[in-house]
This record gives C-alpha cells, sequence and structure tokens, in this order.
C-alpha cells in the first residue's frame, strides 16, 4: 500500500474592518479602561455591545458604563494554551457578566487550576500594560472577593482619539491529508504527468481527481492521464503582490482545460504579456527542476482553440 502523503498548511491573512461608532466607543473605551455597554429599548444593558437590539432589530446608540468587576456564569479549563492565546499558562475560558450588565462577556481567567473556578465566584478585570483599543486590552480576569452592588451609567462614548478601525490577524494551521484519488495525482504530478479520474457512470475525467464523481455521486477509480496541453477557458489579471510569493505583477492566473479532462484546473500564464492573454489560448505547462507541480503555463504556439470546444467547461 503507498504512504499516505500528509503535509503541514497553514492559512494566514489580515482581517480588517473599520469600526461605527457604538463599536469605536467599546474599543477606545477599553484602552482608558472603561467598559462600555449599550442599552436597549427595554431597559437592558448588552456588553460587548452591539449596533442592533438582538430582538427588534432597532438601531442602538444609548452608551452606558459598567463595572470592571462581574461573576462568573460559566467556564472551561484549558490545560494546554496554543501559540497567541491570551495566556501562555493554563486558563479557564469563562462568561463573565460584569455589574451592570445583562449579558455576558467572553474573556480568560488566571486561576491556578480548575478547582479554583466555579460558576458565580466574582472575578475583576487585570488590564494589560500597554492598551491600544483592542479586546486585548483586558489582559484577562483574576478571582476578587467583592459584592456586585455596581450599577450601570450613562456614558456620552467620547474620548480623545477615538479607535476608528481595527486589524485581526486570522490564522489556521493544520495538517492536510489528500486521501487515495489526490495522492495519486499529486505522486503523478512529481514525474511530470498529470492525472485525473474517470466516472464509471457519466464518463467525464476530472482534475484533479476527488475521489467521486461530483455529479454523479459514485466512486471513481480508473485513472487517465490528461494533457499535458490545455486551453485557457478564462483568466483574470493579478495587480496585488501577495506576500512571501515572488511572482511579480501583473501577471495572469487563469482556469486550463487540460486535453482529455472535463474540469478546469488553475495555473499560472506566462512567457506572453498579460494583456494578450485570451479565452481559447492553447498552453503547455513549464516544469522547474525538482518541482512537484507545473510552475507555471506558456503559449504552445498553436491556434487558438474554438469557443465550442471549452464552453462547457466555463
Amino acid at each position: 500500500m503507498p504512504d499516505v502523503l500528509s503535509a503541514p498548511l497553514v492559512v494566514e491573512f489580515p482581517f480588517t474592518r473599520s469600526l461605527g461608532p457604538v463599536q469605536s466607543a467599546f474599543l477606545t473605551g477599553l484602552r482608558e479602561r472603561t467598559v462600555l455597554g449599550v442599552r436597549t429599548g427595554d431597559g437592558k444593558v448588552l456588553v460587548p455591545p452591539v449596533e442592533y437590539d438582538p430582538v427588534t432589530a432597532e438601531e442602538l446608540r444609548e452608551l452606558a458604563e459598567v463595572a470592571t468587576t462581574g461573576t462568573v456564569t460559566t467556564w472551561a479549563w484549558n490545560p494546554a494554551p496554543r501559540r497567541d492565546q491570551p495566556l501562555a499558562t493554563p486558563f479557564a475560558w469563562v462568561l463573565v457578566k460584569l455589574d451592570g450588565a445583562d449579558t455576558a462577556l467572553l474573556h480568560v481567567l488566571d486561576a491556578p487550576g480548575p478547582e479554583a473556578v466555579n460558576t458565580g465566584m466574582r472575578v475583576r478585570i487585570r488590564w494589560a500594560l500597554r492598551r491600544t483599543g483592542a479586546i486585548t486590552d483586558i489582559a484577562c480576569f483574576e478571582p476578587y472577593e467583592s459584592e456586585a452592588t455596581a450599577e450601570s451609567i450613562p456614558h456620552s462614548g467620547e474620548f480623545a482619539d477615538s479607535v476608528t478601525g481595527i486589524v485581526t490577524p486570522a490564522r489556521l494551521d493544520y495538517t492536510y491529508t489528500p486521501g487515495r484519488a489526490q495522492s495519486a495525482y499529486l505522486n503523478a504530478l512529481s514525474e511530470q504527468r498529470t492525472v485525473g479520474e474517470r466516472c464509471p457512470s457519466c464518463r467525464k475525467v476530472y482534475v484533479p481527481p476527488r475521489g467521486a464523481c461530483p455529479t454523479c455521486g459514485v466512486a471513481t477509480a480508473e485513472q487517465v492521464e490528461v494533457g499535458p496541453r490545455g486551453t485557457v477557458t478564462t483568466y483574470c489579471i493579478v495587480n496585488i503582490k501577495a506576500k512571501n510569493l515572488d511572482i511579480e505583477v501583473p501577471y495572469v492566473y487563469a482556469h486550463i482545460a487540460l486535453d482529455g479532462a472535463d474540469l478546469a484546473l488553475h495555473g499560472r500564464i506566462g512567457g506572453i504579456p498579460y494583456d494578450q492573454v485570451r479565452m481559447g489560448l492553447r498552453v503547455e505547462p513549464v516544469w522547474t527542476e525538482g518541482a512537484r507541480h507545473p510552475d507555471h503555463y506558456r503559449p504552445t504556439g498553436e491556434p487558438d482553440a474554438d469557443y465550442d470546444a471549452y464552453k462547457e467547461l466555463l
């Protein structure tokens, strides 16, 4: 039995968003060690605040300040913190209803162990030493013996130098295991061949193979070598340079229907000015030494394919 392929993969990008008046006041308030909620039409104070009432959909603008102390409503112990989590040592995820609020805020509790955490325990905010206007301005919660006496008070939401936008890094680390069909596809690419699988029912050849026909829903096993030449079915011009990608912009990224395949795959087009790439252009793969996949596709010099030959693959 062939070895099962696997590889560590990372998907990472910065998530950027602008803030409306409510979220701007909330995050700016955290920078100033002030916790703000928003009051609904029936008098409830929501923390963290939202811009619209979750029940009536009414727009909410009336801000209220709540206390930095509160009560744990529920919790879960995290014995092995992951990279970039709020604390490097084991901690509890907690929902805390701050005094004066009617909803709970999700954050972390610094505690020596799960035996030190319980629903109903009193806690307070431990502020970060350096605050920038983000939820991480609350470093964590910590146990604190006090009575719940504070009530919410109105707040204008006005601060100097308000936070108007945030950038949050998003990252997913995972191990990808392609399975039988795609493992065969990847192994063939390492030999500078492209293989797909034919559906026993509709007879279509899918590249890359999926192990099953997406149309008929039946398993596929018959391998079919396709290409190496193919036809550009559609394309886009990339004008924004990707991080860690040593390709100068602009360049063309295209859907390419390899000869003998019934599904177009992705590939970069090179060897031709970007503004001369067109639908129907005949292309072939260009391999670099030691590579496990084509570096790009270039024109073959053949006449363009007739539209009717690839219109079903758009």
